[in-house]
């Protein structure tokens, strides 16, 4: 994708006189659904804008600093496939190297700790050869907002899909779940 390599790039300094800084914004979508989302940008006077028009296009609004921020906790986050390795191993290699917590679901684990031990985890699921799908920090709602109407969530997933599609957007996080049948009603509307 076009933003990992503009971060590459910008990493090993190939492009020279463009300075890159990371930039997070926040606002609200529909229904009060809090957003961040973290940008790579060149120019954050175009970027500012762009996003407020994609806010409000979706029925949000741009916010201020920690204007949502407060709702969310940076941690560690791993998933593991269900094939990977068994309950009571994962729990027994993640625990041990500092992990706060370990859910278990029919599509796999996904084990949380806290940012400083991160190292740790990552490093001890690798000892053990557990292979993980995504093992990265993200912007974890405390508090979620469910969300039964399939055209609500229609709505959300389109904003999403938009700030994705959005060059300087690295990543994108919200506080909205929507249950798997509403999904399903979502997409096939």
């Amino acid at each position: 994708k076009d933003n990992i390599a503009k971060a590459i790039k910008k990493g090993t300094g190939e492009l020279g006189g463009q300075n890159y800084e990371q930039v997070v914004y926040e606002g609200y979508g529909p229904n009060g659904v809090a957003f961040i989302v973290d940008c790579l940008t060149d120019n954050r006077n175009r970027t500012a804008p762009e996003l407020r028009k994609i806010f409000e296009r979706g029925n949000g609004q741009l916010g201020s600093t920690n204007c949502v921020a407060w709702m969310f906790e940076s941690k560690g986050t791993f998933l593991i496939a269900a094939d990977a390795t068994d309950e009571e191993t994962l729990m027994e290699v993640a625990l041990e190297a500092g992990a706060d917590d370990v859910i278990t679901d029919e599509n796999g684990f996904e084990v949380a700790c806290e940012v400083a031990a991160f190292s740790a985890v990552k490093q001890a699921l690798a000892d053990k050869e557990i292979a993980t799908l995504s093992a990265e920090i993200a912007m974890v709602p405390s508090s979620t907002i469910v969300v039964d109407d399939p055209a609500l969530a229609a709505r959300l997933l389109k904003l999403v899909d938009i700030f994705e599609d959005h060059d300087d957007v690295q990543k994108i996080f919200t506080n909205f779940d929507i249950p798997d049948e509403v999904l399903a009603a979502a997409q096939d509307s």
